[in-house]
């Protein structure tokens, strides 16, 4: 029969190795002006949404349909990015810099904020890459005629790469048993 070994005593750190912890704890709030910077960012997608909205509709008689499904297609395009941003906002700021604990029990709070990890972060990440990327490429087929055969393979290729690093990165995920 083994003896257990006696846990031993937690170490007792220097004065300067408890404020430098501390000052390194405290670092994490250097993340929360770049956070407010990609509000600033959805605030500058939300002129372009509105310009190319503004567009659409006092242009809407005189577009041909394709031009009216690209313009769709932009709006879509920034709203999928100014999702993905705030999901990142929100889960990057939670992640590492603070809980946003008075916010618990606001009506308004989305159901997923505080529970998305890094990791479900980085596949909503590139899940929401390979949709912009789709919709980016929908919109060159809708215009194909002005594209060569070597811009339309390149933009295949670089959408098949995000495709192929989306399923890359879940397929770990699941290995890794956090896909469950």
């Amino acid at each position: 029969m083994e003896s257990e070994k006696p846990t031993p005593a937690p170490r007792r750190s220097s004065n300067a190795e408890h404020y430098f912890e501390h000052f390194l704890f405290g670092a994490r709030w250097i993340l929360a002006p770049v956070y407010l910077g990609l509000v600033g960012a959805m605030l500058i997608l939300l002129v372009k949404f509105g310009s190319e909205l503004w567009h659409l509709l006092s242009h809407a008689f005189s577009l041909s349909e394709s031009e009216i499904i690209i313009g769709v297609l932009t709006l879509v395009d920034v709203a999928l990015i100014m999702n993905l941003l705030i999901i990142i906002i929100f889960s990057g700021y939670e992640n590492f810099v603070s809980k946003m604990d008075d916010l618990h029990s606001h009506h308004d709070r989305p159901e997923w904020m505080g529970h998305i990890s890094f990791t479900d972060l980085k596949i909503k990440v590139i899940g929401s890459i390979v949709a912009i990327s789709g919709i980016e490429l929908l919109k060159s087929f809708m215009n194909v005629e002005n594209l060569s055969d070597r811009e339309m393979a390149w933009m295949v290729g670089i959408h098949l790469t995000f495709v192929v690093s989306g399923v890359l990165y879940a397929v770990m995920d699941r290995l890794q048993g956090k896909g469950h």
